[in-house]
């Protein structure tokens, strides 16, 4: 018996969602493993963050600068630990022991929690904010390694915004479900909740790496083979960041990035707690702006980012973020009130995680194997949170200066001019990279993978 066709009517609606959705043909499972990976990833991440602000905000705003300098110096000495993990074992199982490292601490604080809650004090919690500091970025880091090394330039451009939707649908659904089950279940248990969604992640991991795109004829999915391990020293992801041009570029960016994001996270704090006395009242003008922001994150992930980047390319797209944040600033000199410091926060967050992660990560399509990994390791972690302890100083120094808002004007301007002109650098070296399949001016190039190979 001849197989029955796919009605007209259902295969136009079909081919209308891929475009609107802007996948091709065979791109769906990947997209929505990758998705669910990430929201599995986000949803642990933001089960934890109530615990890990208010732990820091124990001892006042100046210990929160200096636990950024400790977990800057920790993010340092664990990545040529996370180089070796890469050098010496295959990609899946480089992911599952630091996947595994990050379950087994949450169980060891539960267990403290659990059975020496008198042990329990303000050092402990500053070691749980610098933990939890450096779990979010190593976390979300291998994932989006994964990302760049399973699918091509040309996907990143235009899958990963999509993606992106998974880990923001985590980021609203982790706080709704802490609302839930704080009170029944407790704070302790709460960690173990967050290990489980950590090991449903590494369970996705698992079968993306095992998927590989079905034919425009539609074959079904076929399963590939983790490749073999990159090899190489624990320190390469360091010297090929400081050897190659595109990739020093990517820690600018990044740098430039979190000083900035630092300035807006002090000036909220200091903001927030002048308008709100109490800090119920404080618990909710800050939820009220995460609310908003995720919202305005979920429409411009699902509707502008995939077509900004198609349009104008990813040297726009990186270039929206310090031009928004630029005017922000000159905004909030000029009227000085809280609303605007909560539309300048809920827009350079909504357009930095909307936009600019996408395209920042499809940066590291075209880049070596091994620098996917080791280099993307160094510049999300380390670079990341030198940028806030920068930023954190910085701020401070002002502050003691007495400059405050007209200070930190005079320093946001100019750094992102320079932000600006170096996202359009990156998006046309990016672009030449994708054409002639250069990925070899780091000291470990290697080459790029073919499409649909784990």
């Amino acid at each position: 018996m001849p197989p029955v066709a796919e009605p007209p009517s259902s295969a136009s609606s079909t081919s209308r969602l891929l475009r609107f959705v802007n996948l091709r043909q065979g791109e769906g499972t990947p997209v929505l493993v990758a998705a669910l990976f990430f929201f599995f990833v986000l949803t642990a991440l933001m089960l934890l963050r109530p615990a890990r602000d208010a732990l820091g905000m124990e001892r006042g705003i100046d210990s929160v600068r200096w636990l950024f300098i400790g977990t800057a110096v920790v993010t340092l000495a664990v990545n040529p630990v996370f180089g070796w993990l890469v050098s010496r074992f295959r990609r899946l199982q480089a992911i599952g022991a630091t996947y595994g490292f990050f379950v087994a601490s949450l169980v060891g604080f539960w267990a403290l929690l659990v059975f020496a809650p008198g042990a329990i004090g303000a050092r402990s919690g500053q070691v749980f904010y610098v933990w939890f500091s450096v779990f979010n970025l190593f976390v979300t880091m291998v994932f989006w390694a994964l990302m760049a090394d399973r699918f091509t330039s040309d996907q990143g451009k235009r899958v990963f915004a999509l993606v992106s939707v998974g880990g923001t649908l985590g980021a609203i659904f982790g706080p709704w479900l802490t609302s839930r089950l704080a009170e029944p279940l407790g704070t302790p248990a709460l960690l173990l909740v967050a290990g489980g969604f950590l090991l449903l992640a590494l369970a996705c991991a698992w079968l993306l790496v095992r998927l590989r795109p079905t034919s425009a004829a539609g074959n079904a999915p076929a399963r590939t083979h983790d490749p073999e391990r990159i090899g190489g020293s624990a320190w390469a992801g360091l010297r090929a960041v400081f050897a190659s041009p595109y990739l020093a570029g990517i820690a600018g960016y990044v740098l430039l990035m979190t000083v900035v994001a630092t300035f807006i996270y002090f000036t909220r704090l200091q903001m927030v707690a002048a308008v709100a006395d109490d800090m119920d009242t404080r618990a909710a003008i800050l939820g009220n702006i995460d609310m908003w922001t995720q919202v305005a994150v979920l429409v411009l992930q699902v509707t502008l980012t995939g077509r900004i980047i198609r349009r104008f390319g990813l040297g726009v797209a990186l270039a929206i973020l310090p031009i928004a944040t630029a005017i922000g600033f000159i905004g909030l000199a000029i009227y000085g009130s809280f609303v605007v410091l909560v539309l300048l926060e809920a827009t350079n967050r909504a357009v930095q995680r909307g936009i600019t992660r996408p395209a920042r990560e499809a940066l590291f399509t075209v880049v070596a194997r091994e620098d996917k990994y080791k280099a993307k390791a160094f510049i999300d972690t380390f670079v990341y949170r030198a940028g806030d302890v920068v930023g954190a100083q910085t701020e401070g120094m002002l502050g003691r200066l007495g400059l405050a808002m007209g200070g930190l004007v005079s320093v946001v301007i100019p750094l992102a001019l320079v932000w600006a002109v170096l996202a359009l650098w990156l998006g046309r070296a990016q672009a030449r990279r994708a054409v002639t399949g250069d990925a070899g001016d780091t000291l470990t190039p290697a080459p790029l993978p073919r499409a649909g190979e784990g």
